[in-house]
């Protein structure tokens, strides 16, 4: 099963200071709007997601159908695949994705320790 792309999604408490301190560690914005409180910043190695007022704890993030450059991916792991491998590995589906849709779609696990995991297809 291909997960997809992998970026860690951050909560911030100040978008343009998590900027400004992400840029001085070689990140450049990638991706989003500061307006609407979110950024994707990208280090050569790796993507990170500045999110601020949008979600309650940080959280990693895999992004089916993408590579790490929002690239498409073919052939790739559809969403609601994933969501039915994992449900069918007894893992609870927390907001779950519409499995008889296709196109973009997401749901979210938690692991044992709490943290959320979120698959989010955008295509």
């Amino acid at each position: 099963m291909e997960l997809g792309a992998f970026s860690l999604s951050l909560i911030v408490k100040d978008i343009e200071i998590s900027r400004a301190f992400y840029e001085k560690l070689g990140f450049e914005k990638f991706h989003g709007d500061v307006e609407q409180g979110w950024l994707i910043m990208k280090s050569p190695s790796c993507v990170i997601g500045l999110f601020q007022g949008m979600f309650d704890k940080n959280m990693m993030t895999f992004n089916p159908g993408w590579d790490n450059s929002a690239g498409e991916v073919n052939p790739f792991t559809d969403v609601r695949d994933i969501q039915k491998s994992l449900k069918e590995g007894g893992i609870e589906i927390h907001s779950p994705a519409d499995e008889s849709g296709e196109g973009p779609a997401s749901f979210m696990v938690i692991d044992p320790d709490g943290n959320p995991i979120l698959f989010d297809q955008h295509r």
